[in-house]
C-alpha cells in the first residue's frame, strides 16, 4: 500500500506506539487525524511531523463511549472519508489479581476493549458504505497469553482478538480489512502509566520495557504489516516466539511462565 494521501485516523497518538507511527505515517505522506486525552501533547506531535502534512488534532477520551462518533464525525467532516483506522489508545497493569481493585478491571476493559469497539463501529458504517476501509487494532502478544500481574489487561486484549475476528468474518466481501497487531516489548512509557491494584499510577519503568524495540522501528514493521493488510502479525523478541510456545508446547510454555521474573 502506498500512505501518500490516505487518511488515517489515529488513538492514542500523544506518545509511544501512537506518536511513533503518527511520525511514519507522517513520513509516508498520509494525511493524519490523532487522538488522544492530551491535547497539548497531540499539538506537540503535529508540530513534530514534516511541513505541508494535514493534521488534525481531535482530543478525545475513547472511554467516553458518547462522545466517540463526534470525534469520528469530525474525521469525516475534515477529510470526507477514512482510509485507515489506527486503534491504539490503551493503558497496562502491574498487580496480583487478589490486590486488584474490580474498579481497575473495569477501567482497563472500557479504555482497551470497549474503547476500541466504540471507534472501529463509530467508523464502520462510511468505510462499509465507501466501499474501502482498514481497521488497525494494536493488541498484544499478551492478547495470545497471559501471564501474572496483567490479568485486566491481557483479558482485555483477549477481548479484542474475538471481536476482531468476528468482525473480519462479517466483513467478508465489503472491502474493510482487519489487521491486529501484537507488540512485544516496545520502549515506551506504558509501564510507568500502568495501573497499580489500587487505581494508582505504577511510575516504574520496567527494564524489559526500557530494554525494548524504539517506537520507530516498530512504526516500520507496522506499516508493512498494514501495507500487506496482514490479518494478525507479532512483532517482538522472545516474547512473541511465546506465542508459538504456547501453541505447540503448552506444558513447556506453562512451566517457563511460572518462573519468569515478574516486573
Amino acid at each position: 500500500m502506498n500512505f501518500k494521501d490516505k487518511v488515517v485516523w489515529i488513538t492514542g497518538a500523544s506518545s509511544g506506539i501512537g506518536e511513533g507511527l503518527a511520525y511514519a505515517l507522517a513520513n509516508e505522506g498520509a494525511k493524519l487525524a490523532i487522538s488522544s486525552r492530551n491535547e497539548t501533547e497531540l499539538e506537540r506531535v503535529k508540530g513534530n511531523c514534516p511541513q505541508g502534512i494535514e493534521v488534525e488534532v481531535i482530543p478525545m477520551d475513547v472511554s467516553h463511549f458518547d462522545r466517540v462518533p463526534i470525534a469520528a464525525q469530525r474525521v469525516l467532516d475534515r477529510f470526507g472519508f477514512i482510509n485507515i483506522l489506527i486503534n491504539n489508545a490503551g493503558i497496562s497493569q502491574r498487580d496480583l489479581v487478589k490486590d486488584t481493585v474490580l474498579e481497575v478491571d473495569k477501567k482497563l476493559m472500557d479504555v482497551n476493549y470497549l474503547g476500541t469497539v466504540a471507534v472501529t463501529k463509530a467508523v464502520l458504517p462510511a468505510m462499509i458504505q465507501q466501499r474501502f476501509g482498514h481497521i488497525v487494532t494494536i493488541s498484544s502478544v499478551l492478547g495470545k497469553y497471559g501471564v501474572a500481574y496483567r490479568s485486566g489487561y491481557s483479558a482485555s486484549k483477549h477481548a479484542l482478538h474475538g471481536f476482531f475476528d468476528s468482525l473480519r468474518a462479517e466483513l467478508e466481501g465489503e472491502q474493510v480489512d482487519i489487521t491486529l497487531i501484537c507488540p512485544g516489548y516496545v520502549r515506551t512509557n506504558v509501564t510507568i502509566n500502568a495501573l497499580k491494584g489500587d487505581g494508582s499510577k505504577n511510575n516504574v519503568m520496567a527494564e524489559s520495557t526500557a530494554a525494548g524495540m524504539e517506537p520507530a522501528e516498530f512504526a516500520r514493521k507496522a506499516l508493512r504489516a498494514i501495507s500487506r493488510r496482514s490479518p494478525e502479525v507479532y512483532i517482538g523478541g522472545k516474547e512473541a516466539v511465546a506465542i508459538y510456545l504456547k501453541r505447540f508446547v503448552p506444558g513447556l510454555f506453562r512451566r517457563i511462565i511460572a518462573r519468569q521474573k515478574l516486573e
